[in-house]
């Protein structure tokens, strides 16, 4: 959706679609706006508790089998388990996603890794085309005048024209871009903390080949799980930059996180998507 500012300032109902790679700030200025009064549609959100539910607890229940005592109660239907995720604790969704790589240190081999990506990649194509009817959700049914659409980092990842067209004609697209501090600062994060990501399946072969290369490794299960995201973030970060981008220049609007960092309350975001419109 593009707008001229003054149409921005005049449009009653407001719908954001945040883009970026996490640790941008989405979710902070989500969170936020939360409080002010706008409707959090959180992506990540939304995929573990509609769309991969079902496959989280099986993989947790997979997981309690292997504990005789367990097992038994499991059979016997004594036990009764659920997903605990809310917009503010995603851990369940990240854990299903995995790394790849050694099943003794908690790696998934790829055939396996690879079935999970894809159930993400279908789940978030599906969350995504939600928004529309959450626009409308938002308004009618929780009374809420302001949308901002949480969406995960991947998103550029889809390669689905039909989530691009359902955002663009329904939100206005912010890509926040991270400065070249930022930028730094994300990726020694992720090096010291290095989580599940989701990896588009061409990218995935071509980078995991180099990996193995470089590290005189004959098989996946040889792979140190967290040394295989430290090494491929990097890469990942970089190759997702033009993607972002070009997102931004076809459909919506670029911010950066030195801009988002001064934004304290609504008035502030306003004011800077209002700035940036007339850019």
């Amino acid at each position: 959706m593009k707008l001229s500012s003054q149409e921005f300032k005049a449009w009653d109902k407001k719908a954001i679609t945040l883009l970026g790679m996490s640790g941008v700030g989405k979710t902070r200025l989500a969170c936020m706006l939360r409080k002010q009064h706008w409707f959090h549609y959180s992506g990540d959100y939304r995929i573990g508790t509609r769309y991969l539910d079902e496959s989280i607890l099986d993989n947790i229940k997979q997981k309690l089998m292997h504990i005789p005592f367990l097992k038994e109660l499991m059979r016997s239907d004594s036990l009764h388990i659920r997903n605990n995720i809310t917009v503010d604790n995603l851990n369940p969704v990240s854990s299903f996603l995995g790394k790849l790589g050694n099943p003794e240190e908690g790696g998934l081999g790829l055939a396996e890794f690879k079935r999970r990506q894809e159930l993400h990649r279908q789940a978030e194509i599906a969350t995504m085309k939600d928004v529309p009817e959450f626009i409308q959700k938002a308004h009618h049914v929780y009374g809420y005048d302001h949308f901002i659409n949480d969406a995960g980092g991947s998103l550029c990842e889809l390669d689905d024209p039909e989530v691009l067209k359902a955002l663009s004609e329904n939100t206005l697209i912010l890509y926040i871009k991270a400065s070249k501090n930022d930028e730094q600062g994300l990726i020694k994060r992720a090096k010291r903390s290095p989580k599940p990501l989701y990896y588009r399946e061409s990218f995935l072969d071509e980078e995991l080949a180099a990996y193995m290369s470089e590290k005189h490794l004959d098989y996946v299960a040889l792979i140190d799980p967290d040394d295989f995201v430290r090494w491929v973030f990097p890469h990942l970060f970089y190759s997702r930059i033009p993607r972002y981008e070009a997102i931004a220049e076809q459909y919506g609007y670029t911010i950066t996180t030195e801009e988002v960092t001064g934004v304290q309350d609504e008035n502030d975001f306003l004011e800077l998507i209002a700035n940036v419109l007339e850019r």
